[in-house]
C-alpha cells in the first residue's frame, strides 16, 4: 500500500524531470542533448501513465506490475541510447565515433537477448520476469558502459564541463540501480533497495538541470584535475 511518502516522492519526481528539461530549453541546449532530454520527457509520460495504471487497477494489480517493468525497461533503452549520445559525444573528439555506433547497438541486442534467455525456461508470467530481467541486466551494462566512458574522458586534456557532470551523475544513478536490484534480489524484505530507487530517480534530472543552467556551453574543464583532486 502507498503511504503519503510514496505520492510525494512520486510527484516530486515527475516535477524534476519536467523542470530539468525547462533547464535544457533556458539553456539552449535542449537539441544538443536530445537524448537526455528525451529520456526526460519519456520519463514524465511513463510516470503519469504509472499513475493512472495504479488509479485503475491498484499497485498489487497483474496490469500495474505489467505496466511498470515494461515501462522500466523501455526507458532502461531511452537511457541507454542517451548514454551512447555521450560515446558519440566524447569519442568524435577523438575520431572514433562510428565503430561506437555499431558497437552501442551489438551491445544492447546482446543484453536483450541474454535477459530472454534467462527466462526462456520460465512460463509464469513470462512477460514480466523477461521485463524485469532486462532492466537489471541493462542497468548492470548501463553502469559498467559509464565507467568505460569516465575512462575515455580522462583520456581527454579538456571537456564540456556540463559532459563531466552529465556523465558522473549517470555513473551514480546507474550505480544506484544495479545496486537496488542486487539488493532486491539478496533481502526481498527489505525497503531499503526502493529508497536507494527513489534517491536516485530524484538524483538524476537534479544534477542535469544544474548542469544544463549552471555551466555555459564554452565551459572547459581538464577531467584530469577532477581525478587527482578526488585521490
Amino acid at each position: 500500500m502507498l503511504g503519503p511518502l510514496d505520492y510525494f516522492l512520486w510527484f516530486l519526481t515527475t516535477l524534476l524531470q519536467a523542470a530539468a528539461v525547462v533547464c535544457a530549453l533556458r539553456a539552449k541546449c535542449f537539441l544538443k542533448f536530445f537524448a537526455l532530454n528525451f529520456y526526460l520527457v519519456a520519463a514524465c509520460v511513463v510516470t503519469v501513465g504509472r499513475y493512472l495504471v495504479f488509479r485503475q487497477h491498484g499497485a498489487t494489480s497483474f496490469e500495474y506490475t505489467l505496466f511498470y517493468y515494461y515501462s522500466d525497461a523501455l526507458l532502461t533503452i531511452c537511457l541507454y541510447f542517451a548514454l551512447m549520445s555521450l560515446f558519440l559525444h566524447v569519442f568524435g573528439e577523438m575520431g572514433v565515433s562510428r565503430p561506437i555506433k555499431l558497437g552501442a547497438g551489438f551491445v544492447l541486442a546482446l543484453t536483450a537477448i541474454v535477459s530472454f534467455s534467462i527466462v526462456h525456461g520460465s512460463q509464469h508470467r513470462l512477460l514480466t520476469k523477461f521485463a524485469y530481467e532486462l532492466s537489471q541486466v541493462l542497468y548492470f551494462v548501463g553502469a559498467v558502459l559509464t565507467y568505460l566512458l569516465w575512462g575515455a574522458v580522462l583520456k581527454l586534456k579538456k571537456t564540456q564541463t556540463r559532459v563531466i557532470q552529465i556523465v558522473l551523475s549517470l555513473g551514480v544513478y546507474f550505480s544506484a540501480f544495479a545496486a537496488s536490484f542486487a539488493l532486491g534480489t539478496r533481502f526481498p524484505n527489505t525497503d531499503f533497495w526502493k529508497v536507494l530507487c527513489y534517491i536516485a530517480a530524484l538524483w538524476l534530472p537534479i544534477a542535469w538541470g544544474y548542469a544544463f543552467l549552471k555551466f555555459p556551453a564554452t565551459a572547459q574543464l581538464a577531467p584530469a584535475q577532477i581525478a587527482s583532486g578526488a585521490k
